[in-house]
């Protein structure tokens, strides 16, 4: 890997500033766990790192009157012991739990997963189901979009090449919303997902409301099931209506086939993976 200047700006302002003067020379560096990677086998034109991983504007948990709001430089270590994420959105704790080795989860960071932009990002599901959103800083200031519209195709995120991803939203009403991850991988530890997949729902006067399905490494970016979604809502949960939102879901992927595993696998895994999620979800919401 070639030489490399180091600036660490004080705000994200200068960060974005810094980026924008610099084009494709400069890059932004958070936990650096993909970035470094990267560098070593593909430096490209890379010729200074911008480090933002100080900068406070990027860091913190917090509950607020609109939700919960979280830091893009948050690692994963540091959701899995908040007691706020713990109570109010466990599915992004559980995705946290299966994401590298412990190394990984102590530097890399949930905004740095996300801009990655792969399509089995572990956390994207887990957040999608929430119906996040993301706040991104730029030249003219900051702009939230939803987190479904930051994922354009692999390995590009919605952003310019000088702006940066600020923190992630989860609104107050999907705070403590029952909701499951699960994912599975070709081995228990620092495995890429062949699928993952989240959901969230509410019942109430025993129908489904609100329910959400999202499902990873099973199209060009995380997406969500919407047809599955919609076959679910008003609807009182049986293991039957469970079951059809789940071949549902199949119909709604483009899952790849390749050596790690075959389409005809990949599509029992989001038939197998998305009956779990919903069913554990109505398990949750069921004893509220």
């Amino acid at each position: 890997m070639s030489p490399l200047d180091y600036i660490a700006p004080e705000s994200a302002a200068a960060a974005v500033q810094l980026l924008s003067e610099h084009g494709e020379l400069a890059s932004p560096l958070a936990g650096g766990t993909d970035l470094i990677v990267d560098l070593k086998h593909s430096s490209g034109n890379v010729q200074l790192l911008v480090d933002v991983s100080r900068l406070q504007e990027f860091r913190g948990i917090e509950e607020t009157t609109d939700g919960l709001r979280i830091g893009s430089m948050v690692t994963y270590g540091e959701i899995m012991e908040n007691p706020i994420c713990l109570e109010k959105t466990p599915a992004i704790v559980a995705a946290s739990h299966t994401i590298g080795a412990v190394q990984t989860r102590n530097l890399g960071t949930i905004g740095g997963n996300l801009v990655t932009c792969v399509p089995s990002a572990d956390s994207a599901p887990a957040l999608m189901v929430l119906d996040a959103e993301v706040t991104i800083a730029g030249l003219d200031g900051n702009r939230r979009i939803p987190i479904e519209d930051f994922f354009i195709a692999p390995r590009k995120p919605n952003l310019q090449p000088y702006e940066l991803l600020v923190d992630i939203w989860i609104p107050k009403k999907a705070m403590g919303k029952p909701s499951n991850f699960s994912k599975f991988g070709l081995r228990k530890g620092q495995a890429l997902a062949l699928v993952n997949a989240a959901a969230a729902l509410q019942i109430k006067e025993g129908k489904i409301i609100e329910p959400r399905i999202a499902l990873g490494a099973v199209a060009p970016t995380p997406i969500r099931a919407l047809k599955a979604e919609a076959l679910l809502m008003g609807e009182e949960p049986s293991e039957k209506l469970i079951e059809e939102a789940a071949e549902v879901a199949v119909t709604e992927c483009k899952p790849i086939d390749d050596f790690r595993a075959s389409l005809k696998y990949r599509q029992q895994l989001i038939r197998t993976l998305t009956r779990r999620v919903l069913t554990r979800s109505v398990e949750i919401a069921s004893d509220r």
